[in-house]
């Protein structure tokens, strides 16, 4: 959509492709669909574990197939809105049917050719399957298929730690089911962050085996993970989340001569262009960081180079300074720019403060102090290198922290910056300010 959009603001004919069901990944079957389910299951949760004493609240059984039903009709309307809507809007049409190269310079939808200057590859990814032992016999679920479910399990093993792994994992869990997870917990998180995360999952009742699966086995009554050391773990459904690959398949892609990558992935230079000077792409097929705004800015950027007078010198390309990410845990996890160790790894001399949400005056009002806010600054002059941070509305305070980070400002910067009582955000002040002094703060200095 972002390319067709783009290709159309340059003043090109577009035309879209689409075999499944219009809006891919995100508004179907990522995105939005996930995150209004977890929102209703963190209402649930709110409501079981509220902290103000003098308001009683309760938590019944809940509806899945209700919930289910609400968040179909949500991305009905969404899919409507904000794609079919889109794209009469911008006056380019989407062709129902299955793409193919034939060869390098032919384009087929079920068999009619098509013409164009140029071809974008947009075709996503799709949940990975393991190369686990017993896996192809039992039934499981993956991300998809896990939030199509009418009723919450009676327990359920996740393999996988990651995104995915942890949003089911609580998702699941703040419904009612108990839950295993088999994995290392947020692999890519800071690991101060991660060691607070394991007592959050601790708390609500997640069990987190933190070893590799190495077999899987069962019947329709209960399946069994065996780990590396011979543990097992037991649970009534399974759900995989180990992952997501490229979606390639029946494309042609080596017949046309776009080369792919040892996971599946399109191969693509800075501009998107692949290895056949009139195919490019864009999102999750070309290995790029697994985000809708990164999908949506490799499409900009793929659509203006397509388009160039000169495509073999790319006009535009993805910049990725201060790209942040937002996992929809309760509390969330987010981050921007680089962790401590791809500082270090760029050859970075850093220093690091970490700030206590029991320091933050809106957790304090808030009655829930779990988290931490970690700040990486460059050590000889001061800049901003990354933000992380495992908090109620982590995710927003992510964009203060990206537009710091791309423009350069320094601790002392960020320290010096005005920022609103009582918020969250406000840590981001607070824990800049630990840089210059790590004595305790009072609410109004």
């Amino acid at each position: 959509m972002a390319a067709a959009i783009a290709a159309r603001q340059a003043g090109a004919s577009v035309v879209v492709i689409e075999r499944g069901v219009l809006g891919g990944t995100c508004v179907n079957v990522g995105c939005v669909p996930s995150k209004t389910l977890l929102a209703a299951a963190g209402a649930r949760h709110g409501a079981a574990t509220n902290p103000f004493t003098g308001v009683p609240t309760s938590a019944g059984k809940a509806d899945l197939g209700a919930l289910v039903a609400q968040k179909d009709e949500l991305v009905a309307g969404m899919r409507q809105a904000k794609y079919a809507d889109v794209a009469g809007a911008y006056g380019f049409e989407v062709l129902a049917g299955h793409a193919r190269f034939p060869d390098p310079s032919t384009l087929e939808v079920d068999g009619h050719a098509l013409r164009a200057r140029a071809c974008i590859v947009a075709t996503g990814s799709e949940p990975d399957r393991p190369d686990l032992a017993g896996l192809a016999e039992v039934e499981y679920l993956t991300s998809t298929t896990a939030m199509e479910l009418a009723e919450v399990p009676e327990s359920l093993v996740i393999i996988g730690g990651g995104y995915v792994g942890m949003e089911q994992a609580q998702l699941f869990a703040h419904l009612g089911a108990h839950v295993t997870i088999v994995g290392r917990l947020a692999p890519q998180a800071e690991p101060e962050l991660t060691e607070v995360l394991r007592g959050v999952f601790a708390t609500d009742g997640v069990e987190v085996v933190e070893e590799r699966a190495s077999a899987v086995a069962g019947s329709a009554a209960q399946i069994t993970v065996t780990t590396a050391s011979g543990r097992r773990v037991n649970g009534h459904r399974l759900l995989v989340a180990t992952g997501r690959r490229a979606r390639t398949d029946g494309l042609g892609l080596a017949g046309a001569g776009v080369r792919t990558d040892e996971r599946g992935s399109v191969v693509v230079d800075e501009g998107e262009r692949t290895s056949n000077p009139r195919i490019y792409a864009a999102g999750d097929v070309s290995g790029a960081p697994q985000y809708v705004y990164v999908a949506a800015a490799g499409g900009r950027v793929a659509a203006l180079n397509a388009l160039a007078a000169d495509p073999a010198a790319p006009a535009a390309r993805v910049d990725y300074t201060g790209l942040p990410s937002v996992v929809f845990t309760r509390p969330q996890l987010a981050s921007a720019g680089w962790s401590e160790a791809e500082a270090l790894r760029r050859g970075r001399r850093c220093e690091c403060r970490i700030l206590r949400l029991d320091d933050v005056p809106r957790a304090l009002v808030q009655r829930d102090t779990r988290g931490a806010v970690k700040v990486i600054a460059d050590a000889d002059t001061g800049r901003l290198l990354g933000v992380h941070a495992l908090a109620d509305g982590a995710g927003e305070m992510m964009l203060a922290a990206t537009y710091a980070i791309k423009a350069g400002m320094t601790v002392d910067d960020l320290a010096d910056t005005w920022a609103p009582y009582l918020t969250m955000a406000e840590s981001l002040r607070i824990a800049a300010g630990l840089f210059r002094n790590q004595l305790p703060t009072s609410c109004c200095a």
